[in-house]
């Protein structure tokens, strides 16, 4: 090496400058690899983020990542962050149950952010330990189904339509004619049974009776504080303290690793539908079940 070096220096220097740069890519890809991986490969016993944000619509990804966590032997304990204004009904049943599973084996605690309400409540409800800041907005418990009749406009407009179904009920909630007193009734028997299985897995997740969770699910949004003294939420605090309870109660001493599931990819139809344009197009065009609307001043409509 020493007597190639001799001979051409020129080339045994931009060898020499090729590894050197080669080695500081490589130690910068990982250390970038690592830093979005959150700890993913640090030893030791972790905790386990999961994260649900904005509307509750595609339960895959958190399903899976709680999957993972559950099987994973190094994550102790689980911490669920919930920052959702809600959403539909069957994804919410279905995260609560993973969660309830989970709960089998590991210890869940639900952090609660700015808004955990409705679905987002819901979700939360089967964790061990619920945690909130003593802002956040949550509860909401209840179920709406909203329709518009834009029979009228159509007329004013001239626009007919011809409905041909198979069965007297088919076409319930359409916008193009007012909707029959035994179809309201219909739609309220479907509202109330869906909201009493919102209040029954509430009353499970938090052990309370029926009852009493049914004094307060009636659609109402309480703050933090508010929450806690009404049973639905165990003690106040932010994202940290959630981490280190759930240590805590995976039995982790110490200072815990903590690794994030993955990130949900952005999605430009999910903007777009969250959107208040979209939210003003659903009141005139369709109907839509969700675990409740909440409504927020200047924000239009979230699904709860």
């Amino acid at each position: 090496m020493t007597m190639f070096a001799r001979r051409h220096p020129i080339l045994f220097s931009l060898l020499v400058v090729c590894a050197i740069g080669a080695v500081v890519i490589i130690s910068v890809a990982a250390l970038f690899f690592l830093g979005k991986r959150d700890s993913a490969f640090e030893f030791g016993e972790k905790v386990g983020v999961v994260e649900i944000k904005g509307i509750i619509a595609d339960p895959k990804s958190v399903i899976l990542q709680l999957k993972r966590f559950r099987k994973n032997k190094d994550v102790k304990a689980i911490v669920l962050r919930i920052d959702s204004p809600g959403g539909g009904v069957g994804p919410s049943q279905e995260i609560y149950a993973e969660v309830k599973k989970t709960t089998r084996l590991k210890k869940v605690v639900a952090s609660m952010g700015a808004i955990a309400a409705s679905g987002g409540y819901y979700v939360g409800a089967a964790a061990d330990h619920i945690m909130a800041n003593p802002g956040t907005i949550t509860g909401s418990i209840g179920v709406i189904m909203e329709f518009a009749n834009a029979e009228e406009l159509f007329e004013r407009i001239g626009i007919s339509a011809v409905v041909i179904k198979s069965g007297e009920y088919k076409d319930t909630g359409s916008p193009l004619r007012k909707m029959t007193p035994e179809e309201k009734r219909l739609l309220e028997d479907f509202v109330g049974n869906v909201h009493q299985q919102f209040v029954t897995a509430v009353a499970e997740g938090r052990k309370m009776s029926e009852e009493t969770v049914r004094t307060i699910a009636d659609g109402r949004i309480f703050s933090g504080q508010q929450a806690q003294k009404l049973g639905l939420l165990d003690s106040l605090g932010n994202m940290e303290d959630a981490i280190a309870l759930a240590a805590k109660l995976g039995g982790i001493k110490g200072e815990p690793s903590v690794v994030y599931g993955e990130k949900k990819k952005f999605s430009v139809l999910e903007y777009i539908l969250g959107s208040k344009l979209a939210g003003a197009l659903d009141r005139i065009t369709s109907a839509a079940l969700h675990c409740g609307y909440l409504y927020m001043p200047g924000r239009g409509i979230d699904n709860g």
